[in-house]
């Protein structure tokens, strides 16, 4: 990556991501976040600039700088996305760390979030804007849609979906085979045997509706 990196959000995944593009020896240019109190304040050495719709920072992007959108909560995220595809017409990059592995035929789509010891095997399919948190295991042929979050230490098995908007706990083992619909959660150490349908939550081993 030629070009320094703006970061959209400066908590959460923030600094990992800062983490993760330094140890790539991409060099970040600041960030950018919606609260005012921590505007002029560091990360390990960057500054936090001004606000995510500064319109002094945004014009940066796509001409000297790239995006990344590191924010936790995936419909702000989403906003913010389509706020870079309006405005900027462009496409946040993909922070992923030196020590993921990517399986040389899955695929990517932009803006996502891959921690270190991550895996992500062969064949899979990995949307645009997921997060993928430190050691989570994706296993071959499983399809990742758009905006999904899997946290750390999450195993998803072989020939799983998981649909746009679903968010999986640390520590969850998913089964072969098993679909999870689109805006699902898991809870944290939960082991899913079978399909959670759409907006549905989930926990515990087997894992089971909650109402």
């Amino acid at each position: 990556m030629d070009k320094p990196v703006i970061i959209l959000g400066a908590k959460g995944i923030a600094h990992p991501a800062l983490e993760i593009f330094n140890s790539n020896q991409v060099i970040v240019y600041g960030f950018l976040d919606e609260d005012e109190s921590i505007h002029g304040t560091e990360i390990n050495n960057i500054p936090v600039l001004g606000n995510t719709e500064d319109e002094g920072y945004l014009k940066l992007i796509g001409k000297k700088t790239e995006a990344f959108v590191a924010v936790d909560d995936s419909k702000y995220r989403k906003f913010l996305v389509e706020l870079l595809n309006d405005q900027r017409k462009v496409q946040p990059v993909n922070a992923i760390h030196q020590r993921a592995y990517i399986s040389t035929d899955a695929s990517l789509g932009h803006g996502n979030f891959i921690n270190a010891n991550a895996c992500v095997g062969a064949g899979s399919q990995i949307g645009s804007h997921c997060i993928i948190n430190s050691g989570a295991i994706i296993d071959h042929m499983v399809k990742v849609q758009d905006y999904v979050q899997i946290g750390a230490g999450s195993i998803i098995n072989a020939e799983v979906t998981i649909e746009e908007g679903a968010f999986i706990g640390s520590g969850v083992t998913i089964v072969s085979g098993v679909t999870i619909g689109k805006g699902s959660r898991v809870g944290a150490g939960s082991v899913v045997i079978s399909s959670v349908g759409k907006n549905e939550t989930v926990f515990g081993n087997p894992a089971a509706k909650v109402k």
